[in-house]
């Protein structure tokens, strides 16, 4: 571990995997973010040239540190790893696709210290300024699942509410969270049974229940270019979704579930999968 950092920092962690288009950008947007000490970025087995552009910022900035994982472990022991090898009392997670102005980390920090323990997320945007639904969620409705798979999706996302700087709401994106370390040590950090997808919804729902306000920034907007790494890996992503939505279901709801409706759940996901499987296909086409 490198020298400690200043008192109040940030530690941003950064899990990459085949992310060569945008991480270059990524980093030196983080080197120059007002607040941030360390960066940590975990690699899960690029075979892109993504090392060889982080082992070039780690060398002309101290800040900057690099672990490799040989295989894919997973977005949440990636995570898990980049917070250990820091030591920052501020925790950011940003995916190598989102693109943060020098301000955003500092003002998000700020905002969060006038909460007593808070999870904080960005108003993510694309390109064209359209807002990410993922950035503001209700915990997932697996009754609105049942009924309709495009349903349940929009029935998560919670319109945005520019009146309030700080919109409290059950989960942000792991695209970019923003928490105090103790927060993150206290509830212990990612749940690594995740491999992709729903470990946001999972981390948010267990700070939540220790008493953290998770929340979304509305007036810090952030660019999230999505998706760079997955376009080349569409079964994959498909295949994680679907396990990380049942685990999900398993850990938060299935003790309180008939059997019946725990089966249904079951077969509304899985029987999803191999029409979630073809559209990732020829998306990718």
């Amino acid at each position: 571990m490198s020298a400690t950092p200043p008192a109040g920092s940030i530690a941003a962690i950064v899990v990459s995997h085949c992310s060569a288009e945008t991480i270059d950008d990524c980093l030196l947007r983080l080197r120059s973010s007002d607040g941030v000490g360390e960066i940590r970025v975990v690699d899960n087995a690029s075979e892109d040239g993504t090392v060889d552009i982080v082992q070039r910022h780690a060398a002309s900035d101290p800040r900057v540190r690099f672990i490799a994982n040989p295989d894919n472990p997973g977005f949440a022991v990636a995570c898990n790893q980049g917070a250990a090898d820091s030591g920052a009392p501020w925790l950011a997670f940003v995916n190598p696709d989102c693109l943060p102005e020098t301000d955003v980390l500092a003002r998000m920090r700020a905002l969060a210290e006038t909460l007593p323990m808070p999870l904080l997320g960005a108003d993510l945007v694309d390109e064209g300024g359209v807002r990410d639904a993922a950035s503001r969620r209700r915990d997932p409705d697996f009754a609105s699942m049942l009924r309709a798979a495009r349903r349940a999706r929009r029935t998560m996302a919670v319109p945005p509410d520019d009146t309030l700087e700080l919109q409290p709401v059950d989960a942000v994106s792991g695209a970019l969270m923003l928490m105090p370390r103790t927060l993150f040590d206290g509830i212990g950090g990612f749940d690594e049974g995740y491999r992709l997808h729903a470990e946001d919804l999972d981390l948010c729902r267990r700070a939540r229940a220790a008493g953290a306000t998770v929340a979304v920034a509305n007036r810090v907007r952030v660019l999230h270019v999505r998706g760079v790494s997955s376009r080349s890996r569409p079964l994959f992503v498909e295949w994680h979704k679907h396990r990380g939505l049942w685990r999900y279901f398993k850990k938060f709801e299935a003790a309180r579930r008939s059997l019946p409706v725990r089966t249904l759940v079951f077969a509304a996901i899985w029987t999803r999968l191999p029409f979630a499987l073809a559209r990732a296909c020829w998306r990718s086409r």
